[in-house]
């Protein structure tokens, strides 16, 4: 009888454990079918949030010394003020690595708004370009002697792209705050520039997030500045504008290395994100920063637990990583399909509990 006992729990041990792996290899099969179509880390682009064709062909045609579509592109914005900003943004990046062509618009349109206003944000890219990356103790005083000098530059050039703007332009305005973050300006200053960025668009989005990042405790705020910031903003908002994202992204930048895992389950996140996918959900399709939401949505909905809701958010993502929170990653594209992983085996495991 003594050998009975031990062979009976070796018997249910062994069931156990196949039980185990059958319902394993279930889960593995069932998250690779719900995660077919999606891309794996190598096919990931890390340069945008999302496709963007008309983006991609004002870029190609600026390698080719090109500037008439960047000028079209720009023309066709309008008084779509998120667009321009955002394609301004994308043409300024472009001339601080080589502004050659730059240099040939602004001589065949002088006095061209639009080609003041990219030659002012040129300035502030390159200025960043010479600072770097590293933190500040890790950056030489010749990087920083250069960054304040191409700054204050820059300074002049906002004041013409301000005297040039389109009636009701907050462009040259907004793109000023990662100047006045980088040249340590008081937060009156800000204040004033701020009210004549709201004055003219009060739910920008991106004027929003380069006020969010002046307000963090890494910048020139602090936690509690940076988090009174965003719920006023969320809470004055119109649905549809973005805005209530921004409650999360300060929650993120201040405490995502700190907080325990549960934390982004208490019913405040929860809460906070619901309010984020409502505004995601009545949001114009074609707004150029409605990518960048559903990357984070993404990520807090997975730590969360709500594995098939974040799953509907990667599936429109997918294929462009350069957002929060992948872009704080070494490789963003892997840290980015890793948490995806996650969700698709959340997904799975639920599925087969249900």
């Amino acid at each position: 009888m003594s050998g009975i006992i031990p062979l009976t729990i070796l018997v249910v041990m062994l069931c156990f454990w196949l039980r185990s792996r059958r319902r394993a290899k279930r889960a593995e099969g069932i998250a690779s079918e719900i995660g077919a179509g999606l891309l794996p880390a190598e096919r990931q682009n890390t340069d945008r949030a999302a496709p963007d064709p008309e983006a991609e062909a004002v870029l190609a045609a600026l390698s080719r010394g090109d500037w008439l579509p960047a000028a079209q592109a720009l023309a066709a914005a309008g008084t779509d003020w998120e667009r321009r900003s955002y394609l301004v943004g994308i043409v300024a990046a472009r001339a601080a690595d080589d502004d050659t062509w730059l240099r040939a618009w602004q001589a065949a349109r002088p006095g061209d708004p639009d080609a003041a206003v990219v030659h002012a944000d040129a300035k502030v890219s390159l200025a960043w370009q010479i600072r770097g990356g590293a933190w500040a103790k890790d950056t030489s005083a010749e990087r920083f002697e250069g960054f304040h000098r191409v700054l204050n530059e820059a300074r002049e050039d906002f004041a013409r792209a301000e005297a040039l703007a389109h009636p009701g332009d907050p462009t040259p305005y907004l793109l000023q705050i990662p100047l006045y973050m980088g040249l340590g300006a008081p937060h009156e200053a800000l204040h004033g520039l701020w009210a004549e960025v709201t004055k003219r668009a009060p739910y920008h989005y991106e004027a929003h997030w380069y006020a969010l990042q002046f307000w963090s405790a890494k910048w020139r705020g602090s936690k509690d500045l940076a988090r009174d910031f965003a719920a006023q903003a969320a809470a004055t908002a119109p649905p549809g504008s973005l805005l209530t994202m921004f409650p999360l992204v300060s929650w993120y930048e201040h405490n995502d290395d700190e907080a325990p895992a549960e934390a982004y389950g208490w019913p405040e996140m929860t809460a906070l994100t619901d309010a984020a996918l409502a505004d995601v959900a009545m949001a114009r399709p074609g707004h150029p920063r409605i990518a960048e939401v559903r990357h984070l949505l993404a990520y807090c909905l997975t730590k969360q637990g709500r594995y098939e809701a974040a799953l509907e958010q990667f599936r429109m993502v997918d294929g462009h990583v350069e957002a929060l929170p992948w872009r704080y990653y070494g490789d963003p594209a892997e840290f980015y399909c890793h948490v995806r992983d996650v969700a698709l085996k959340g997904a799975a495991a639920a599925r087969i509990a249900g």
